[in-house]
């Protein structure tokens, strides 16, 4: 990561983010930060909690355990690793390796944290709407003395919404499927422009004005308007997707996997699409693909993920130079290049974590072995790693 990137203010946090499903581990202790105009590509093979990383943050799923931060408000937070705290603790005291008072003051704390993870998982958007709300009336207030009936009403319109908003909602997702993903029931517009009549925008004129101004950008023309998705290929489905996401002017998408059910010659229009609107509109980018070299041209950042876990987190230029996790090097030997001679020769690597890894003695942490560069392994796999820096 440039120098530029790091200063940039951190947009999401994500920490110690755990999503499972009874005895399933989707996603298991992940952290990772977003910078503002950051892309940051999240990738692994298919069942690896990728786009359950993607759900979680947007809030489609309650989290288990760990802390969501967007524009340093805690926007979802999960409450089971205090309740193990509580657990333990009351082991603890029957083992007698900590005091009754400890115990107490160990409850008492974990009970609080509890409380007010609770109160930030339900109440954030509340306390963001209040906010909002001071914002529009301390904008208006001198206004107001002596306005004209139209001001008035523009205060009224900015209120409305100003109590209608969501702090979560400027974080919009593209969905996989385009087919699933749009109802065939709503025409185009209604698709495109549900999110600002849910925000409360009663002007018929000023929605129609955004949904052409927004089919526009995508590249399709105002008479699609009218039509329903089963009238459109599954490229301009996806750019109907990535409308309805944009609509709203979020500051953050959740792309998950936009490109894999497309055809290779669309993918490329769909990427180069995201790229024109990400700068337009100076959109931070959380990119999920299972396709390295995809992610390698479009993020700042890659995430690799495997069984619920980040394995490695490195720029982008630098993790294809110096792929370190076994599982990194695996994926990178799977993407295939057009030259016949080289893929007469080409290698696939096979990971096994049981034959590549050893953690009978020690369990792997996530460590830092160049700026920027963080694999999880033990301290001698971290040797190792080290030595086989380029």
């Amino acid at each position: 990561m440039d120098n530029d990137m790091s200063n940039r203010e951190v947009l999401l946090k994500v920490e110690h983010l755990c999503q499972f499903f009874g005895s399933n581990k989707a996603v298991n202790d992940v952290n990772f930060e977003i910078h503002k105009g950051e892309v940051f590509g999240l990738v692994g093979e298919s069942g690896c909690g990728k786009t359950t990383t993607g759900r979680s943050i947007i809030k489609l799923y309650n989290i288990t355990s760990g802390n969501v931060w967007f524009k340093g408000i805690r926007i979802g937070a999960g409450i089971l690793s205090y309740k193990e705290a509580i657990s333990q603790a009351k082991k603890d005291l029957k083992e007698g390796k900590i005091t009754s008072d400890e115990c107490s003051a160990i409850i008492a704390e974990n009970k609080k944290q509890i409380k007010l993870a609770k109160y930030d998982q339900t109440h954030c958007d509340k306390e963001y709407q209040k906010e909002q709300v001071a914002k529009v009336k301390a904008e208006y207030a001198d206004k107001l003395k002596d306005a004209t009936p139209e001001l008035r009403k523009e205060y009224s319109d900015r209120l409305r919404k100003a109590r209608k908003t969501k702090l979560v909602t400027q974080i919009q997702m593209i969905f996989q499927d385009p087919i699933a993903s749009l109802d065939p029931r709503m025409t185009v517009r209604e698709i495109i422009s549900e999110g600002l009549v849910i925000q409360g925008e009663k002007n018929k004129q000023v929605i129609n004005d955004k949904v052409y101004q927004m089919l526009e950008l995508v590249g399709l023309v105002r008479e699609h308007a009218g039509r329903y998705p089963h009238e459109f290929s599954g490229g301009q489905r996806q750019r109907i997707g990535i409308a309805r996401s944009i609509i709203m002017n979020p500051e953050m998408i959740i792309a998950d996997e936009p490109v894999s059910a497309l055809d290779v010659s669309i993918q490329a229009q769909v990427i180069n699409l995201l790229n024109d609107i990400r700068e337009k509109m100076n959109l931070t980018i959380l990119f999920i693909a299972h396709d390295l070299s995809v992610v390698k041209y479009f993020s700042d950042r890659i995430g690799v993920m495997y069984y619920g876990k980040i394995v490695e987190l490195a720029p982008s230029d630098e993790l294809f130079l110096n792929p370190l996790h076994p599982y990194t090097r695996s994926l990178l030997s799977a993407i295939p290049l057009p030259d016949p001679e080289y893929e007469k020769t080409r290698k696939r690597i096979v990971y096994n974590p049981l034959a590549d890894h050893d953690y009978s003695v020690e369990g792997p942490t996530m460590r830092e072995v160049k700026p920027g560069h963080f694999v999880l392994c033990n301290q001698a796999e971290y040797d190792e790693y080290i030595k086989n820096l380029k």
